[in-house]
């Protein structure tokens, strides 16, 4: 049976390393799945994260390429790969945008409709999950709402911090997503947010015309030190998409430094939110 559970992003990692030490052995594919009791296709699978790999067969492959100094890195991390994700009891798949988050060392948002998830108050995810025509029951609902608010925790940690740089428009804040008592906490939850060190909050104020980023909401993720591209994502009415070639992730990088250009400072942002959260 194929190994196909765990986190897509380790299982990326880990097919990289072992195509990286199967070519530095000198080793065709061809040549090396039979040794391991392979057809050349499932080797290939392997190599592209298509198949997942279980920690005897990275073990095998280890041998046949002659690597002993990364013995324990390499299965250390096939064990990780393999292991249940927190986020799949929630429903949340090994290829949702929520099991690439949760590697992720940071997160640029820039939104045009609602707050950022990372940012928002239990009661305003609630509003927006019951809002959309996607059926769900109440206990899928306070499923998805504890899912984010899971995801959150890493803005506090300080074993696996995450850093949000979010952008907002402004008409977010006075969007009365739940109805007023709802928008008015979570426009001090933003306020309280902005404090953090791992936050960078700003706003491109109604006053701003025409710039790059009003075709549409994204999201770029940065891996740091694992060796992974950043990833687009775009959600939309009909879906969402993850974006992982170079060209994607590079041109939604510059809208984001963009858009941030035309945008209040950190400063500035948080004044109008508080002078908001104060009028509503």
């Amino acid at each position: 049976m194929a190994h196909n559970q765990g986190s897509m992003l380790l299982r990326r990692i880990l097919a990289r390393e072992l195509k990286k030490l199967r070519q530095q052995a000198g080793m065709k594919l061809e040549e090396a799945a039979p040794m391991l009791f392979w057809s050349p296709p499932t080797l290939s699978r392997i190599e592209r994260a298509v198949q997942g790999v279980d920690v005897h067969r990275v073990r095998s492959m280890l041998d046949l390429y002659g690597e002993s100094e990364r013995w324990e890195e390499l299965t250390g991390l096939a064990i990780r790969a393999g292991q249940p994700g927190w986020w799949e009891p929630y429903k949340l798949g090994n290829n949702s945008y929520v099991a690439f988050e949760a590697y992720a060392s940071q997160v640029l948002d820039f939104n045009l409709g609602f707050v950022p998830g990372l940012l928002q108050t239990a009661d305003y995810a609630r509003a927006l999950f019951t809002s959309v025509p996607v059926p769900r029951t109440p206990r899928e609902v306070d499923r998805a709402v504890e899912a984010r608010m899971i995801r959150q925790r890493r803005l506090l940690s300080d074993e696996t911090p995450l850093e949000l740089v979010a952008v907002i428009d402004e008409s977010v804040l006075h969007r009365p997503v739940g109805g007023p008592d709802v928008l008015r906490a979570q426009l001090r939850r933003l306020a309280e947010a902005s404090s953090l060190n791992t936050v960078s909050l700003q706003v491109v104020a109604n006053t701003v015309g025409a710039h790059a980023g009003l075709a549409s909401s994204f999201t770029l993720l940065a891996f740091e030190d694992l060796g992974e591209p950043d990833m687009a994502y775009v959600e939309h009415s009909l879906g969402a998409l993850l974006l992982d070639k170079d060209g994607d992730a590079a041109g939604a990088r510059l809208t984001f430094d963009w858009v941030r250009d035309v945008a209040l400072n950190p400063a500035e942002s948080l004044a109008l939110i508080r002078r908001l959260a104060a009028q509503t």
